[in-house]
């Protein structure tokens, strides 16, 4: 990105993000603005999403006799599901997926 834009990054709410070491970095780095989703909206990330669905698809809906037997079936997964990749679309607009996020930060009582 070019120096002179500022860069917004969406995060979620990991204690990690707000640590001093990191507040020190942004501090020394002013063009970086970090916006946290509210707690309680992993449908949000599509990282947890995606884990969501190897949990609901695979794991849970398995039987594992031995330990070797749950990466095998994780393996399994991911071919599968790199065979057939499927870009994730969503289907709300903007303004729905905000109206959302406030009224859950409203629910919650945060400012986040």
């Amino acid at each position: 990105m070019p120096s002179d834009l500022d860069l917004h990054l969406i995060l979620d709410n990991s204690s990690t993000h707000k640590s001093p070491p990191v507040q020190r970095w942004l501090r020394r780095h002013p063009r970086f603005h970090f916006h946290f989703t509210p707690t309680s909206s992993s449908w949000l990330n599509l990282v947890e999403r995606w884990f969501r669905d190897l949990s609901q698809k695979q794991i849970r809906r398995g039987s594992f006799d031995s330990v070797d037997a749950l990466p095998a079936a994780i393996a399994q997964y991911l071919a599968t599901y790199n065979a057939h990749p499927t870009r994730f679309t969503w289907t709300k607009d903007a303004d729905m997926i905000l109206a959302k996020i406030d009224r859950c930060k409203a629910a919650l009582g945060t400012p986040h």
